[in-house]
């Protein structure tokens, strides 16, 4: 398999180069030549199928020649060595629970999978490799948790101050050793334009082996997939196929369901729910994506106004937004529905949702037809975010003994303001 960038300004390079560039160097975003075709006995079959080999056999051909059987099928147990269940919640609603890894948010399926294959990688190369990533929340505890203690490779995390939960900032700052975390004094789209202008730089990087751990890193991106799949596996009524509703920030999730579904899998309809940052919903209505500022709210890992994958779903569909109507609705949920929603659900059901699960719920309502079942993915522990849990339930939130510990850590930030300089001269201190 080879990957071009999507601004088709680079040539076209393997998955190992992929992964260790990150990006493009046109700025662009790598995206497979050709999409795999999965045989519909492979979907039809699929419960006979271990996990480890379900994963496998999507994944084998995006790596191509760069592992061998045995690396890569050892890569995919060490990533999968967590349960992704399927929970019914009512009669219509279920849930695909993705917070049972070590930092408790969906992200450590895409982060242990890209660590293990950047350690592979990294001891052919002579210099340090630098993995640099901004985060809205999740993404970088799991990052940070993935590459902690991973021989070569120095890891550098931005986060927004004041705008992350306080185990979220603990799972980022309270490391140390090859973790650098960066406080930085702006919003998640501030972090992401300062790692953006330091892959753009082409004097550091002639200095500095720089990569990407977001989503934007197809080592990131592509694994995702698998969350579909497993779904799949468990999903009782194969016959009718649930609407999916994903919490959507960065539009990675998203996007590995949609890429899974042109390889095959019989899901027709998808929901990219969203908050008050509604980018893609106001495309979707107007075929204008709006560039505007942030807002910050309950579901705060969503809290992104310009999309970085998004592109990645209008390749999907060959740049048509007519094709991606056809597959994907958007919605738009305010803290006032989503609070309502926790409470609702909790009152109802005795479950428990996190704000960005509510966001997924709440989106899924909104576009569930009579008859239709529909799936929502639970992108993130309840824990993350006890405070509006606990107001919404009349409950605190029980503390997993993960997290207890992980409160009593002191956190190691650095401050930065939102400037590329410090940020430079870091990285280049690292290489």
């Amino acid at each position: 398999m080879r990957y071009y960038s999507l601004n088709r300004q680079s040539p076209a390079v393997s998955f190992r180069e992929a992964v260790v560039q990150g990006q493009a160097p046109d700025g662009g975003l790598y995206f497979p030549e050709s999409i795999p075709r999965l045989p519909e006995s492979f979907w039809q079959r699929i419960e006979d199928l271990d996990d480890a080999e379900i994963a496998w056999r999507i994944m084998a051909p995006y790596v191509g020649a760069d592992f061998s059987e045995t690396v890569l099928r050892r890569i995919l147990e060490e990533t999968l060595s967590f349960p992704l269940p399927v929970v019914p919640v009512t009669e219509r609603i279920s849930v695909l629970e993705l917070f049972h890894g070590p930092t408790l948010a969906f992200k450590d399926v895409g982060a242990r999978f890209m660590s293990r294959c950047l350690s592979h990688f990294a001891r052919g190369l002579e210099r340090r490799v630098v993995v640099l990533v901004a985060t809205s929340g999740d993404t970088g505890g799991a990052v940070a948790n993935s590459f902690f203690g991973v021989p070569g490779t120095e890891v550098v995390v931005l986060y927004p101050s004041g705008k992350v939960s306080a185990v979220q900032e603990r799972q980022i700052a309270a490391l140390g050793g090859n973790v650098h975390a960066l406080k930085v004094a702006g919003d998640f789209d501030a972090c992401q334009a300062l790692v953006k202008k330091a892959f753009a730089d082409a004097e550091l990087r002639s200095r500095v082996y720089l990569t990407s751990a977001n989503s934007i890193n197809v080592a990131r991106w592509l694994p995702q997939q698998l969350y579909y799949a497993l779904a799949w596996k468990q999903w009782p009524q194969k016959e009718a196929p649930p609407v999916v509703s994903v919490p959507s920030g960065n539009f990675g999730n998203i996007g590995a369901g949609l890429l899974l579904q042109r390889s095959g899998l019989p899901v027709p309809q998808f929901v990219a729910a969203c908050n008050a940052n509604d980018a893609v919903p106001r495309f979707l209505e107007t075929g204008v994506l709006p560039r505007r500022a942030s807002v910050a709210t309950l579901s705060n890992a969503m809290d992104v106004a310009d999309p970085s994958n998004f592109v990645r779903l209008l390749a999907l569909f060959q740049n048509d937004p007519a094709q991606l109507r056809e597959v994907l609705a958007a919605t738009r949920t305010s803290d006032a529905e989503t609070r309502a929603t926790i409470r609702r659900v909790a009152a109802e059901t005795g479950y428990v949702l996190d704000p960005h699960t509510a966001v997924a719920w709440q989106g899924l309502e909104q576009v569930l037809a009579p008859g239709q079942h529909g799936l929502v993915l639970s992108t993130a522990h309840p824990v993350k975010f006890p405070e509006v849990v606990a107001e919404e339930t009349g409950a605190p939130v029980p503390c997993p003994a993960i997290v207890e510990d992980l409160m009593k850590a002191s956190l190691q930030p650095r401050h930065l303001e939102a400037a590329y300089e410090p940020l430079r001269a870091l990285l280049s201190e690292l290489a």
